[in-house]
């Protein structure tokens, strides 16, 4: 699979460096959050991270299938829904973490059954942006994030000699 026009592969220092960073965001929104609801799966790692950085121990999923094919979003499917007791009052007090909020499309959905929940999102695009309440770092609709949970050693082409087309 060869990489798209615009390209943001992310190695592991670099996320764990914006994992941190988000943490530190949030610390100064609230010091006391009830539980980390993360997003599975792209929301698993940076809730580690979090959660160690904010000493949150209790952490739930919410179980979301969006890219079923690993290039466009697909029909979205709540795989498993959130422990009713983190839904008490409309999710307050409670931290949403992803790792990325493109469309937005998934972040609605997991909103709409936490509408008080805060979101945080470690990277975000514009039109998936508006739904979320922290995030750390903005990519263009059009770049397309390589995690490096998705990435292997290969050899990168020197941008100039990328073919231009």
């Amino acid at each position: 699979m060869s990489l798209p026009e615009k390209a943001f592969p992310v190695s592991w220092d670099q996320f764990h460096r914006d994992a941190r960073a988000l943490a530190w965001r949030l610390a100064g929104v609230n010091g006391d959050w009830k539980a980390i609801v993360c997003i599975t799966r792209g929301g698993l790692v940076p809730a580690a991270v979090i959660s160690r950085e904010l000493g949150i121990r209790m952490i739930e999923t919410v179980c979301v299938a969006s890219y079923h094919d690993y290039l466009e979003q697909g029909e979205l499917k709540v795989l498993k829904d959130i422990t009713p007791a983190l839904l008490e009052d409309g999710g307050a007090g409670v931290l949403i973490v992803d790792d990325l909020t493109d469309t937005g499309r998934t972040a609605a959905i997991v909103r709409a059954m936490m509408p008080k929940a805060h979101f945080a999102a470690v990277y975000a695009k514009p039109k998936g942006r508006p739904m979320v309440d922290t995030y750390i770092t903005e990519v263009s609709q059009d770049t397309w994030i390589y995690f490096p949970w998705d990435m292997g050693f290969t050899y990168q082409k020197p941008i100039s000699e990328a073919d231009r087309g």
